[in-house]
């Protein structure tokens, strides 16, 4: 496409997690006058947040990691992030418990991390120094390189294929770890990070191994405040440069109004509302996106069903609550094993069924910042990995409460007595994620990050066949997660912006 001589006027974001609000901040800060539309009550999409009772429960994400990400949607109009907000440093980044009793604090300090798998095997000691090594390079190339780069045409895969075959992309998280240490729970260690953005770590590229060096390299943080506090922070810094939000206002449909001069997306809202936009960013479900959004549209309907094909992420039961006494000698992470692994991934990812046992994420975030729960209390939420919709038939709303029963047993091996000790608690389901964040299947991820549906076979940050629509978050280049989604909103923007003197 020629360069215009000037940017468009009018631009609108649909979805306002990470991601969107990402994409709009940087449409803002380049001049461009930008609308984001949230179907909710409050911004951050999945980064919503519940309030009960004094208890305050961010639904999520809760992990920060890589905070230049951030910090840059501030500098580009010469702001500074921490005159926003404080983001703290989490120590250890994780706490793993497996269901033996082995325990192990991971932690940033290389030192310490030697330190502590030397004691159980010195091969496996020098075997995580190299496997270090390895992550490294891979995240030169992988996240330094193409994490904020799009890929719009088969040639920009090409170009990358060289490098990626000779960091054997094409081998699985697991087995890459299984290369350099021998220990079963140091393996799970070094490979449970892909489930926090959706991938089986035993499908999913090793390329993912680059977030070992990136949480080294950068640290795990919370914001002051809870993750929704960050949320209303850029939407405060969006509001500052001009743009405009709109919440409780869905989109119900976008229609490619074209003539000879010039090309608009019209878009109605549930108000019944039509406005006129020069470009849309999607940070909706992309299924969505193409399938309701863009129903229209005769090559949104062949994109929605090629998706329909691909593999989808996980899906995720989630329960969040409040208690009566203070925990504070949990970590503010905690990853609790199971007694399976592989078993249970494969029931998750590929089985039909609800399997019998799980793997817990906890967050007990009032580890780090008391102020929110009420004085002497905590407030935390454990989820736990599940099949999405589309393999497991489970009726949530029957079983979701025993389900939660079973999972509080499960903590109290950190939690001693915690049963007694719940005040407020509530639940989301596979079935919260589809019917309000419209996730296909329930996926919690979108599409699974496979090497196979990854950069150039993952949707594309730019729709080629309908002209003026764009992507962001997990469902395109690069992925999920908070950097994922954030650096997907640079790609998009940046490919917006250089169409453009």
């Amino acid at each position: 496409m020629p360069k215009s001589k000037s940017l468009p006027k009018k631009a609108a974001v649909i979805g306002s997690g990470f991601g969107g609000l990402g994409a709009a901040i940087r449409l803002q800060s380049a001049g461009i006058q930008t609308v984001l539309y949230e179907a909710r009550d409050l911004p951050g999409g999945r980064a919503y947040v519940y309030h009960d009772d004094g208890y305050t429960f961010d639904a999520g994400p809760t992990v920060i990691t890589a905070p230049h990400t951030l910090t840059d949607l501030f500098e580009l109009t010469g702001k500074k992030l921490e005159d926003y907000i404080e983001l703290m440093e989490v120590q250890p980044m994780y706490r793993l418990i497996w269901s033996d009793g082995d325990r192990f604090d991971y932690v940033r300090d290389e030192a310490t991390m030697v330190k502590q798998i030397a004691e159980r095997s010195q091969s496996d000691a020098d075997g995580y120094q190299r496997f270090f090594e390895y992550a490294k390079k891979v995240f030169a190339k992988g996240y330094t390189e193409l994490a904020d780069r799009p890929f719009g045409r088969f040639s920009d895969m090409v170009a990358v294929s060289p490098s990626l075959i000779k960091l054997r992309a094409d081998r699985s998280v697991y087995k890459t770890v299984a290369k350099y240490v021998k220990d079963d729970h140091l393996r799970q260690a070094l490979s449970f990070h892909s489930l926090l953005v959706g991938g089986n770590p035993f499908q999913t590229s090793s390329i993912y191994t680059l977030i070992h060096y990136l949480e080294r390299e950068w640290g795990v943080y919370f914001p002051a405040g809870g993750t929704h506090a960050l949320v209303r922070t850029l939407v405060k810094l969006f509001e500052e440069l001009g743009g405009e939000l709109r919440l409780s206002t869905p989109v119900k449909s976008v229609e490619l109004v074209q003539d000879e001069a010039s090309k608009k997306h019209r878009i109605t809202d549930g108000k019944d509302s039509v406005e006129e936009f020069d470009l849309v960013v999607s940070n909706a479900d992309v299924h969505h996106t193409y399938k309701k959004l863009y129903s229209s549209s005769k090559v949104a309907q062949k994109r929605a069903k090629k998706l329909e094909k691909m593999d989808w992420s996980m899906s995720l039961f989630v329960l969040y609550f409040g208690t009566d006494i203070a925990y504070d000698d949990v970590a503010h992470h905690t990853i609790l094993f199971g007694p399976r692994y592989k078993g249970l991934l494969d029931e998750i990812f590929k089985g039909k069924s609800l399997p019998d046992d799980f793997s817990l994420y906890l967050h007990v975030p009032t580890v780090t910042d008391k102020s929110l729960a009420p004085e002497g209390c905590s407030a935390a939420y454990v989820l736990a990995p599940v099949p999405h919709l589309g393999r497991a038939d489970v009726d949530w709303d029957e079983i979701a409460e025993e389900y939660g029963d079973r999972i509080i047993e499960a903590l109290e091996v950190e939690m001693p007595d915690l049963r007694n000790h719940i005040v407020t608690r509530r639940h989301i389901t596979p079935k919260t994620f589809e019917s309000e964040l419209a996730a296909f299947k329930g996926s919690a991820f979108s599409v699974a990050p496979k090497l196979t549906q990854s950069a150039y076979f993952r949707p594309s940050n730019e729709d080629s066949g309908i002209p003026g629509l764009y992507l962001v978050g997990a469902g395109t280049h690069p992925g999920a997660g908070l950097p994922g989604v954030l650096n997907s909103a640079k790609a998009t923007v940046d490919l917006i912006l250089s169409k453009y003197e």
